[in-house]
């Protein structure tokens, strides 16, 4: 797996950042930071804090969320080896606008914002990849929510399942097996959703035979069923 993006994306927006540059480049640009390991469920960066530093994930996927006022959580993004993260604040110099979560033992790499910053105004051609992936998410946001706004839950759900099958998910015997662990309310934050709604439509597809869910798993065991409940175009998974 080489990307991570939520519903509404393409091929585009799932290559990472780092394998979007020459080699010299990428590693010129990490040699200016230190190596840091995050636990599963450890925050990598807080919502609202000031930017000091940009993280380059080498290893292991996290969770990228917001919080609105009354206190629901979104879920944004994942973000996964070769990704990015903490960017747009850097370059802005604005607040955190999301809060960054290991999902399982992380590595990145810390480069402090001067020196990140400094970098890219004596390297063009890395300047230019980082425009590439801003536009690239901004697109897939975009259609994201395009394509969101004219379905129910149960169809903005099915969606979800879809696309983290093809892009995080592993096959065995028994079906699918998304490979990020994923709780109900995360669920729910990606569309849209209450964590009781999500829990109803996870007890349907279980009833269905659709899917089978663990704590913090979940295994596709029937994905024409999800596609036909979507109502749309899906590549196999």
């Amino acid at each position: 797996m080489t990307g991570a993006y939520l519903p509404g994306g393409g091929l585009d927006d799932q290559v990472p950042f780092l394998a979007r540059l020459e080699s010299a480049d990428r590693s010129a640009l990490l040699a200016l930071g230190h190596m840091m390991n995050f636990a599963p469920r450890v925050v990598l960066l807080h919502e609202r804090d000031p930017s000091s530093h940009v993280l380059f994930l080498v290893h292991g996927w996290s969770k990228v969320t917001a919080a609105a006022p009354n206190g629901y959580e979104a879920l944004l993004a994942l973000r996964g080896p070769g990704d990015v993260i903490g960017e747009s604040a850097a370059l802005t110099g604005r607040p955190r606008s999301a809060t960054v979560t290991a999902l399982e033992q992380v590595q990145a790499v810390a480069v402090e914002r001067e020196r990140f910053t400094d970098f890219l105004s004596r390297s063009p051609t890395v300047s230019f990849a980082l425009l590439g992936l801003t536009s690239d998410r901004t697109r897939a946001a975009d259609r994201r929510r395009l394509e969101f706004a004219s379905m129910s839950v149960r169809e903005r759900f099915a969606v979800l399942l879809l696309d983290l099958a093809r892009t995080h998910g592993r096959r065995n015997d028994e079906g699918i097996e998304l490979c990020v662990p994923l709780s109900k309310q995360e669920l729910a934050g990606s569309v849209g959703a209450s964590r009781e709604a999500v829990q109803r439509l996870l007890k349907e597809l279980r009833a269905r035979g659709v899917v089978v869910t663990g704590r913090r798993t979940l295994l596709i065991v029937r994905p024409d069923v999800l596609r036909r409940i979507a109502r749309a175009e899906h590549p196999d998974v």
